[in-house]
């Protein structure tokens, strides 16, 4: 289904740009309000939480404006994790949530995220519905001057969301006798991160928590994984946490400093989970999934299933299969048992819950060895190069090469002016050629 304004997880884009201003955040906020208002729930609220952006404060108002204009009411919770945001929209019995983030991206970026009353990303036919709303001009739906929402400022939502994220775990749980680093990329999880940990008997080594509005995953956070294994081996830690920007991500390190992404951790977790007899159906993975990954699960007679990049996709495809289990080597992952979209947080605890009896993380992590894979992102200015020609004729051809020796994967990013051009194999001198073919043509 093809979208104008929503890519795979949301819309994104530099501040102040054709779909990413005050003007498009007030039509996006009249045309969701008035989509959910339709659906014919007794109460029309909307909550908004956001990251640490400075554009935030010019984003924020607007959306907030389109909202109670559609006659929404409106809850704002400041800074919060994106899966907080979900679960507080599931718990407030709200129509829709809406997060304010460019997740990974550097703070001149920004965007949305939209959840569902049940704190699900919504789903492509919704959200082509909310672009139809946009243009078939949406003015015709403002409210009546005594139909408009009113708007309230939410202070205890970082306490309303950990609240619920412990009660997913025993009682008598604790984190004392643990040294634990945690890299908040100066974002949105920047206080809810070392409070969950702190609140649970950690000793905490806090970084990335100090935003100042645009060092937000500058040199930090899940993009910069090297921050994490420096202090993990500075401090002595048992374990390193980092973050994205919205906090939907993780990367880990374990206490000898190797760096464990979310491949390592889903496969971590789903043999823990077969063990215990707690892993549902199988794991869903992304095209972007390491094939080492994928073996790995073949050995261990776990099925996997490869979906499209992007976690709303994962949590289609494990509610399609009834699978408990998916995300990415990103670091979105999803445990099904517990929430519906990625949360670092949640991911963290359930590891750290994992080695509650003096396990070492690097005994839990490393469970497969990967196959060497290289990913270039080719910044361009119209991302319909893919469907060129001589791109398509170069991809072809790389295929061809490949075929028997690993495999090659070109594709649009769902969230930036890029082309992603993957590959794998063994056979790093095949992997390099026909890597470089591709990128002739693109660059």
């Amino acid at each position: 289904m093809t979208k104008k304004y929503f890519g795979t997880d949301g819309i994104r884009g530099a501040i102040n740009s054709k779909y990413i201003n005050g003007d498009m955040f007030f039509k996006f906020g009249l045309a969701s309000g008035t989509f959910f208002k339709s659906q014919k729930k007794i109460k029309q609220t909307a909550i908004i939480a956001k990251d640490t952006r400075l554009s935030g404060y010019t984003l924020e108002p607007a959306l907030v404006s389109g909202l109670t204009s559609a006659g929404m009411h409106v809850y704002t919770l400041g800074p919060l994790p994106t899966n907080g945001l979900a679960m507080l929209t599931k718990a407030m019995k709200a129509n829709m949530g809406i997060m304010i983030t460019a997740s990974h991206n550097p703070h001149y970026d920004n965007g949305l995220k939209l959840f569902g009353p049940d704190g699900m990303k919504l789903s492509d036919k919704i959200e082509k519905k909310i672009e139809n709303l946009i243009d078939k001009g949406i003015i015709k739906n403002l409210s009546r001057p005594e139909k408009l929402g009113r708007v309230k400022r939410l202070e205890n939502g970082t306490k309303k969301y950990l609240k619920i994220l412990k009660k997913n775990f025993p009682k008598e749980f604790n984190l004392r006798g643990l040294r634990i680093v945690i890299d908040c990329a100066n974002g949105a999880g920047y206080k809810a991160g070392p409070e969950l940990l702190k609140s649970l008997g950690a000793k905490v080594i806090a970084i990335g928590i100090n935003p100042n509005g645009m060092n937000i995953n500058q040199n930090c956070g899940s993009t910069y994984p090297n921050k994490i294994k420096l202090a993990v081996k500075r401090h002595r830690a048992h374990l390193g946490i980092s973050l994205d920007g919205d906090a939907d991500r993780i990367i880990m390190s374990d206490e000898l400093g190797n760096i464990i992404d979310g491949d390592q951790i889903i496969a971590a977790l789903a043999t823990r989970w077969k063990n215990k007899k707690m892993l549902r159906g199988g794991v869903v993975g992304t095209l972007m999934s390491n094939y080492g990954l994928e073996k790995f699960f073949k050995s261990e007679k776990i099925k996997f299933i490869r979906a499209n990049v992007g976690d709303r996709y994962v949590k289609e495809n494990m509610k399609k299969n009834n699978f408990n289990l998916g995300g990415e080597q990103s670091g979105h992952i999803i445990l099904g048992k517990f929430a519906t979209t990625g949360d670092g947080l949640l991911v963290a605890l359930e590891v750290l819950f994992a080695l509650r009896k003096g396990r070492k993380a690097s005994s839990f992590f490393n469970k497969f060895k990967k196959t060497p894979q290289i990913l270039e992102n080719i910044s361009v200015k119209n991302k319909s190069i893919i469907k060129n020609l001589e791109v398509k004729k170069s991809v072809k051809k790389a295929e061809k090469l490949m075929k028997g020796h690993g495999r090659i994967l070109v594709r649009e990013s769902g969230t930036e002016s890029k082309i992603r051009v993957m590959g794998e194999s063994e056979n790093k001198h095949l992997l390099d050629k026909c890597i470089n073919i591709i990128l002739k043509q693109i660059k």
